[in-house]
């Protein structure tokens, strides 16, 4: 730890300046690869959000909201070229930061350059619409920015989650204030300073950090806020949408998950066993995405179930440079987990291993397989946001869909199976905002929207739809003689 990476300072990034919270109070922040302090950030409070919020809309209604549309979107594609030829050295601060293995960090600069690529290229291309109407008129649909953006970022992929929320508004020309998680928020810092560097107009992006119970509050209450957008559990995302509303403003709530793999007996079972292990145990299941839940038709429940404990087993969680799995955010993430997995009233299948070399201090937690699950347990309708896989059997067609159905999310589904017919009907039976066939997940998947149903929120993001949400329609009805 002692030869990290350069690490941004403890301030917040407001109007163009890197100014300490107005307290002047500072929080450490912890590492979850030995649990010790190595940082701090500004401990910021409403006055901190209030300032930013300001320098937000003075951008939107000077320099940044006078840029055209090409503007933008070269500023964008410029900054994208900075990530990409910054890449390895944010890597190495996201996984000092977040602790997630160094190989998933270099995914997620990827990602994040590739937003900032696909946005700024988009920044120019969402056009209005002319309607047909009466003779003697012309009426025009147009899309236009709703002002200042709020953009509430998690841990667990501040940077991807920051490319596709304050990317999508800066395309369409919004002012942003973003609040990233308090315990994983050096790397957004370090892309606004940056941004800043890129040639960003000072106000056009701001960041504030803090605890999400005075910053995010601050910032989700604010009558100076025109658009929100959250990603994080579905508690804190109730909290987000009652503050929407007593400001009539709309938002976007990317929310938990608790996501099903569906595996029919006619399944690739050689290429769904490493994809199925992989979706659980990323990012150290911290996935609001993650394949949490596979569903085995019981013909060939032996051998696959077989098959996903050798692996698991083989799985080792430590703070390795090739380590498949790293460390959880923080203490109270691993007790979480570990409370979950010894509370579960089904067999223990198969345990990985946590590595003789991670720090006894570190928030490490031996990823586990259970089966048979049942499917109303809390094992299986409850999010554990950490390396668990609830295994259900299953008989027929139906009752796979009842079973994946039958929570109160509704974000990703898989489908495993080589029937086409089957194939269709299933991804139509799926409630929830994606479906992947013969495959789970998709590098990041920028093109293609993304949100969920019910508990997993609402909105979309990712691809072009997300430009649409970060805009708002205005008709122009023209009466010429």
């Amino acid at each position: 730890m002692q030869h990290g990476p350069t690490l941004p300072p403890a301030r917040n990034l407001i109007g163009g300046a890197w100014l300490p919270a107005a307290s002047g109070r500072e929080m450490p922040m912890i590492s979850p690869i030995d649990g010790r302090p190595f940082a701090a950030i500004a401990d910021s409070g409403p006055e901190d959000v209030d300032a930013a919020i300001r320098a937000a809309r003075a951008a939107f209604e000077g320099d940044w909201g006078r840029l055209t549309a090409a503007e933008r979107g070269r500023l964008m594609l410029r900054l994208a070229l900075r990530i990409e030829a910054e890449a390895e050295a944010l890597a190495r601060l996201e996984t000092h930061d977040n602790g997630k293995p160094v190989a998933q960090s270099r995914a997620d600069m990827a990602a994040l350059a590739r937003y900032f690529e696909y946005y700024g290229g988009a920044a120019d291309k969402l056009h209005g619409e002319v309607i047909p109407f009466l003779n003697g008129y012309d009426v025009t649909a147009l899309r236009e920015p709703h002002g200042v953006t709020g953009h509430i970022i998690p841990w667990n992929y501040p940077v991807q989650i920051f490319g596709r929320s304050v990317g999508a508004a800066l395309a369409m020309g919004n002012a942003t204030v973003t609040k990233p998680a308090e315990d994983a928020c050096l790397t957004i810092l370090r892309i606004g300073e940056l941004a800043a560097e890129t040639g960003f107009p000072p106000g056009a992006i701001n960041i504030v950090t803090g605890r999400g119970a005075v910053a995010g509050q601050a910032l989700a209450e604010h009558p100076g806020v025109d658009f929100i957008s959250f990603t994080g559990s579905p508690e804190v995302g109730q909290a987000i949408q009652i503050a929407a509303a007593r400001n009539h403003i709309p938002c976007t709530l990317e929310l938990g998950g608790k996501s099903p793999q569906i595996v029919f007996e006619d399944a690739d079972l050689e290429a769904a066993a490493p994809v199925i292990v992989n979706a659980i145990v990323q990012n150290g299941g911290q996935t609001c995405s993650a394949g949490s839940r596979v569903l085995i038709q019981r013909g060939i429940w032996d051998r696959l179930m077989a098959m996903l404990a050798e692996r698991f087993a083989a799985v080792v969680a430590g703070p390795a440079e090739g380590a498949l799995l790293g460390p959880l955010i923080s203490a109270r993430q691993k007790a979480r987990v570990e409370r979950y997995i010894a509370e579960a009233a089904a067999p223990l299948i198969a345990r990985g291993a946590v590595a003789a070399d991670a720090p006894a201090a570190g928030f490490y937690v031996a990823p586990a397989l259970f089966g048979p699950v049942d499917p109303q347990s809390p094992l299986a309708q409850e999010e554990i946001f950490g390396p668990v896989l609830a295994a259900i059997p299953f008989d027929t067609e139906a009752e796979a869909v009842a079973i994946a159905n039958g929570t109160e999310y509704g974000l990703v589904a898989g489908i495993w199976t080589r029937d086409g017919d089957r194939q269709a009907r299933m991804a139509r039976a799926m409630r929830c905002g994606q479906v992947f066939i013969n495959g789970y997940g998709a590098g990041g998947g920028i093109e293609l929207p993304f949100g969920g149903v019910r508990k997993s929120g609402h909105g979309r993001e990712k691809g072009f739809v997300a430009l649409y949400e970060f805009s708002r329609l205005k008709t122009v009805v023209h009466r010429f003689a």
